[in-house]
């Protein structure tokens, strides 16, 4: 049995209290008597036991009403409470390349970026119990926030990726060693990075096939995703003026590395060409990567309020009853 409400026990001295008072009271007859010999049998009988305690009955059911108030319940059944539970590092490329703008959101042309910002929005809000951080990178990579449960949170980091916060540049291998330094001390079970990325490793001291062997050796599993439409993109650039126009370039993708880091951690590489097929890339990884782990708990109570108010109550009545018919007293 479990009280909800247990601190309304604390009360439980005025019990105590209330049947001291009584006692006392008790103790000074109406009719005085020479000597008690006179009145007392030489065996106690229940009866006249009851008659000089019947204040237990007050007692008994003052106590069984502060365990009503105490809110008593019991479990009705055990369960398994199923939860989900895994650590994510995101890895987002910020380099000048995703301002291409060969995606479309809203029913309007948007550059790689805002449209990778949006379908991890997404991604971020589905998940329940795990610990998400995110990277960035560029000639370099950066925490834009560490692993944590609040997604409000991490929504609000998210926002503050842009191109041209650091050096151009694309570092691949520098961005996977980021995410691993934030995974490695992790007690997670199943540790993963997302990397994007719509270009090639041309930044960083450590190649993206060194940066594999070691999330290979930590346990971690790598999914490498190349954003950008197969040929030509439609990439802005400032007019004489001021004003943006458009150029059509090609930004190749290093699909063999990203496969390579893919199949060497156990992950999988993903092509996404347009908006839709980035979204059913989250949803697939979203789907593939959950661990359940079953707690023991229980979720559903009985509540013991009115059982014990009513035998309280019963108590009670069994006292107004005794003390003006069996237990009466002379006046």
């Amino acid at each position: 049995m479990i009280l909800k409400d247990a601190w309304v026990l604390l009360f439980s001295p005025l019990i105590i209290i209330i049947i001291y008072l009584v006692k006392r009271r008790d103790n000074f007859s109406s009719i005085k008597f020479s000597s008690v010999d006179l009145v007392t049998p030489s065996r106690p009988t229940l009866r006249l036991f009851l008659a000089k305690n019947t204040v237990l009955f007050r007692a008994a059911a003052l106590s069984l009403f502060l365990l009503a108030l105490a809110r008593p319940q019991i479990p009705l059944d055990e369960t398994k409470i199923s939860a989900e539970g895994i650590d994510i590092l995101l890895a987002i490329d910020s380099s000048g390349s995703m301002l291409a703008e060969d995606f479309e959101f809203g029913g309007k042309r948007r550059n790689r970026l805002e449209v990778v910002k949006r379908v991890v929005e997404d991604f971020i809000r589905q998940r329940k119990n795990d610990r998400i951080g995110m990277i960035a990178f560029a000639a370099r990579a950066y925490t834009v926030c560490p692993l944590t449960l609040d997604y409000d949170w991490l929504i609000r980091n998210l926002e503050r990726v842009e191109i041209g916060a650091i050096e151009d540049g694309t570092a691949v291998g520098s961005a996977i060693t980021s995410s691993l330094n934030r995974l490695k001390d992790s007690e997670a079970k199943s540790k993963i990075v997302i990397l994007l990325t719509d270009g090639i490793n041309n930044m960083g001291s450590i190649s993206p096939a060194m940066a594999a062997e070691a999330a290979q050796a930590l346990g971690i599993k790598i999914y490498t995703i190349g954003a950008g439409t197969k040929g030509l993109a439609p990439y802005p650039i400032k007019g004489l003026w001021g004003e943006t126009i458009y150029n059509d370039i090609n930004i190749e993708i290093d699909e063999d590395t990203l496969k390579e880091i893919a199949g060497k951690t156990g992950g999988q590489y993903f092509r996404a060409t347009d908006t839709e097929s980035l979204k059913e890339i989250y949803d697939q990884i979203n789907k593939m990567e959950k661990t359940p782990v079953e707690e023991l708990g229980f979720q559903e109570f009985e509540e013991l309020f009115s059982k014990f108010l009513k035998a309280a109550l019963l108590i009670l009545a069994l006292e107004i009853f005794l003390t003006n018919t069996l237990l009466r007293k002379l006046p």
